[in-house]
């Protein structure tokens, strides 16, 4: 039988492996979120208006839809400009999630809020963290100190 179906997989070349492919597997989404730090170390939190009350603020995270970066997602939120550097955690085992989270630095910009999604944004002292953030964003931020 495995025979057969890797004949069959070499004849069925280009668009129609991927579609079989994406028949196959499970779908996911991906959360992505952000650890921007600027040159003084302070870290950029965002108060989420869709938050639960008392627990709104957090690092800058979303959904990666298809052709999406999480630059793309910062400069939408905040007006800010930043740099992508290292992967700072991943995490599976979700049912039909994959969370990652990275290490970016600010390059440019104002923060200006300009989404309907973010009531305020501000650099925050690693030490000095508001009432607030949600604690795997607080253990992400500990965790990740340069």
């Amino acid at each position: 039988m495995k025979k057969i179906g890797a004949r069959l997989w070499r004849i069925i070349r280009g668009p129609m492996q991927w579609r079989v492919l994406w028949l196959w597997h499970s779908k996911f989404m991906v959360g992505v979120t952000g650890i921007v730090r600027d040159q003084d170390g302070r870290v950029l939190l965002l108060k989420h208006r869709m938050w639960p009350e008392g627990r709104q603020w957090g690092l800058p995270t979303g959904y990666a839809n298809a052709k999406e970066t999480f630059v793309r997602e910062v400069r939408e939120e905040t007006g800010l400009t930043v740099k992508v550097c290292e992967l700072a955690h991943l995490k599976s085992g979700y049912q039909l999630r994959v969370e990652v989270a990275y290490e970016a630095l600010y390059v440019s910009g104002r923060i200006e809020v300009a989404s309907f999604e973010i009531l305020e944004a501000r650099w925050f002292s690693p030490d000095d963290l508001p009432e607030g953030l949600q604690e795997s964003h607080r253990q992400l931020i500990d965790r990740q100190r340069f």
